[in-house]
């Protein structure tokens, strides 16, 4: 159902990076079956009326892979999709960490790791307060749980039994220069966010089904931890699982071969 919505943001996320020379292809490759699915089955949201009151709220709080975000707006038609040529380029306002700024339907300009769950958590507690229906989602990668507000938000949010709050983690293994468990141990991943008073439920980030029915499931008085099992640089061979396509730009022969593997039926 959304393998065709996933398939044309991963060829325009490639084509973005590599016409305005950013970096993070493997990063977004890694979340784009979670964006396909949320932006085409979940997120209750108005392409005509971005900021209409009853919305679902999301925060890209792993900002570096925009260009994903960008892809699903624009395709949903947020705004013209001959926009997303400018990406990264000067002058233009998609840059290339999200950015709300002139972009209808990013709530939340991110870049610096661990502010998309403390502000997510905000604005679910605001939503409680005012009695509002909607919900709020935040997807983070694995790395940025290293930072300490992370934890700080995990527990508000628990302690506040905000159950409108879904915490999505692309967990590939990798951060910037090498996996997540040389830089800093997780694990026993899961079982912190338990303790935490979390719920939490482990799939496989590219399965569609599996990830819609986790981002659907009704988590009574806590608030939901999603932990996406991902391939960094997912469906391009040479880039899944190397962290060197963090900040590696595919251009040339690089830029073909990748574009050949994501076109191909």
């Amino acid at each position: 159902m959304h393998e065709e919505f996933a398939k044309k943001l991963r060829v325009h996320a490639l084509k973005m990076t590599s016409k305005g020379g950013s970096s993070h292809i493997g990063s977004i490759l890694s979340i784009i079956d979670i964006i396909a699915v949320l932006y085409g089955s979940v997120l209750v949201v108005n392409p005509k009326n971005p900021l209409w009151i009853s919305r679902d709220r999301f925060i890209l709080s792993k900002g570096h892979a925009g260009a994903g975000v960008y892809a699903a707006l624009a395709e949903l038609g947020f705004f013209d999709i001959k926009k997303l040529e400018s990406h990264y380029q000067n002058g233009s306002d998609l840059s290339g960490h999200v950015s709300h700024k002139g972009i209808p339907g990013v709530e939340f300009s991110t870049g610096s790791l661990g502010h998309g769950l403390p502000v997510a958590s905000g604005m679910a507690l605001a939503a409680k307060i005012n009695k509002s229906k909607h919900k709020t989602f935040v997807l983070m990668s694995d790395g940025e749980c290293d930072e300490g507000s992370n934890w700080e938000a995990a527990l508000f949010a628990s302690h506040n039994r905000l159950d409108n709050l879904i915490a999505i983690i692309d967990r590939n293994h990798l951060q910037s220069i090498k996996s997540t468990e040389e830089t800093i141990s997780l694990e026993p991943f899961k079982d912190k966010w338990i303790s935490f008073g979390w719920n939490v439920i482990d799939v496989d980030g590219h399965n569609h089904n599996d990830l819609l029915k986790a981002l659907t499931f009704k988590s009574n008085n806590k608030p939901l931890c999603i932990i996406a099992n991902t391939i960094k640089g997912k469906g391009v061979s040479f880039m899944e699982n190397s962290v060197l396509w963090h900040y590696r730009t595919a251009r040339g022969k690089e830029y073909n071969l990748a574009l050949k593997e994501l076109e191909k039926d």
